[in-house]
């Protein structure tokens, strides 16, 4: 073993869950599943791993949604400075009630917030589309974690990202496929296929003393 391992609970916010009847509600993200990312998570907060959280924190006009594009609908997709942006429904509005982690605060060392900037789309928990980095890797690298283990929603998107930036950052990296939600069944494969080959380890099931022990 060696390294230090942490753990990135990603975007487990209201807005993406049925179980809040979130504008952009994650398939699979009921009582059930938050009850079992909760129990994870204190189990590895337990444990003494340190845990850190992403959270989207947009402006109200934020410019991935739609209502910021007059004439636009949900889900369509324009270019915006060469960059081909999918505009959602307004979700995850800085201050609001399904803006929030859905799970115990208390159990993390960090939030960090990602999307304020009105201009930048931000999937990914260590930088937006403009290249600004969060304070992600600064709290990692002060932390001393070498190998993280993510999960939370949504893989095809946020998890996909913030695992690509994590391996580009040099961190060894585990996925824990039962705690995470994707859009899509294609895209979520797609997207997992995708961090294996780029690195990433794929764990099915949460197991504490697994990944510990990795």
């Amino acid at each position: 073993m060696g390294e230090k391992t942490g753990i990135i609970v990603v975007d487990l916010q209201g807005d993406f869950t049925e179980w809040r009847a979130g504008s952009l509600a994650v398939p699979g993200s009921g009582g059930d599943f938050i009850k079992k990312v909760g129990e994870a998570t204190a189990i590895v907060h337990t444990s003494g791993l340190p845990v850190l959280g992403s959270q989207d924190w947009h402006p109200a006009d934020h410019i991935s949604f739609y209502t910021s594009h007059p004439g636009k609908k949900p889900f369509e997709a324009i270019e915006i400075d060469g960059r081909r942006q999918v505009l959602w429904p307004p979700h995850c509005v800085q201050g609001t009630e399904n803006a929030r982690i859905v799970v115990d605060n208390n159990l993390f060392l960090a939030i960090v917030q990602k999307g304020r900037d009105r201009r930048y789309d931000s999937y990914s928990a260590f930088q937006d589309d403009g290249g600004h980095k969060t304070e992600m890797e600064p709290i990692l690298r002060r932390t001393g974690i070498e190998k993280v283990v993510l999960y939370g929603i949504a893989t095809d998107y946020c998890v996909r990202a913030t695992v690509v930036d994590a391996l580009r950052a040099g961190f060894q990296v585990i996925v824990i496929e039962e705690l995470c939600r994707g859009v899509a069944p294609d895209t979520s494969r797609a997207a997992l296929e995708e961090m294996k080959e780029g690195g990433a380890s794929i764990l099915q099931k949460f197991d504490i003393d697994r990944i510990k022990g990795l």
